[in-house]
């Protein structure tokens, strides 16, 4: 009987594509794994963003499994993408063989990305209202929180690369259970200096009973440390 090969689907956080996990998805493929990264409707150069619900980006890392007709699927998100990957996870949950969340939320039935952090909660709202196309972007001043460990020309190219957040993957909760349910396993791989998160990422995989897996730099570490975030992905 052949042994079918795992293969790593990337989801990215807000405001980002599938671009930011290009560095670890090369590693992995030279490690012998298939590797996917996505890019979210919304999230790509020129995209519509208007009206986008976190559903439309649980539809569609669904719509690339299957169209792939993936299986063995090691299904990874990054920060907010902690909400893609449990809504997908339910609708895929007879192609995959594991979830990980790297730097991630993993969230509580019910409760809004925006509503994780109540300090946060009031203003990214009232962004999101003022906005002509219902999104809310990063200000620069708060790229050092994202890439702490990089210099001043790194954190204003990753800025340059940011895309406005489709406001309603931040207003939606899920309703599904945790991935803990489905019988399939999970991992959680948290960054020794991340500062983004909306709570430490110890609370966020004490919610489904995990201790992180640490690695080192801040909460985009798959682009200032893809040796050791990769290393992480194959062992966890």
């Amino acid at each position: 009987m052949a042994i079918i090969s795992p293969t790593f689907v990337l989801v990215p956080g807000a405001w980002q594509g599938g671009w930011a996990w290009q560095p670890v998805a090369r590693r992995l493929r030279e490690a012998g794994r298939a590797a996917v990264t996505i890019t979210l409707p919304g999230l790509a150069d020129g995209d519509e963003r208007a009206g986008l619900r976190l559903s439309d980006a649980v539809d569609h890392v669904v719509a690339e499994v299957v169209r792939r007709d993936l299986t063995e699927v090691v299904l990874v998100g990054q920060s907010w993408g902690g909400y893609v990957i449990t809504g997908a996870a339910h609708e895929l949950a007879g192609r995959l063989a594991k979830v990980i969340y790297y730097n991630a939320v993993v969230p509580a039935r019910g409760t809004a990305m925006v509503d994780e952090n109540a300090e946060y909660a009031a203003m990214t709202r009232a962004a999101i209202e003022a906005s002509p196309d219902g999104t809310v972007s990063v200000l620069r001043e708060q790229i050092p929180i994202f890439l702490p460990e990089a210099d001043k020309q790194v954190q204003d190219l990753f800025f340059e690369l940011l895309l406005p957040q489709p406001g309603g993957y931040f207003t939606d909760p899920l309703d599904v259970d945790d991935v803990t349910t489905l019988g399939v396993p999970a991992g959680y791989v948290l960054s020794e200096d991340d500062r983004a998160l909306a709570r430490p990422g110890t609370e966020f995989a004490a919610r489904i009973g995990l201790t992180p897996l640490m690695v080192p730099g801040g909460h985009e570490s798959m682009l200032t440390r893809p040796d050791e975030v990769t290393t992480a992905l194959l062992k966890i």
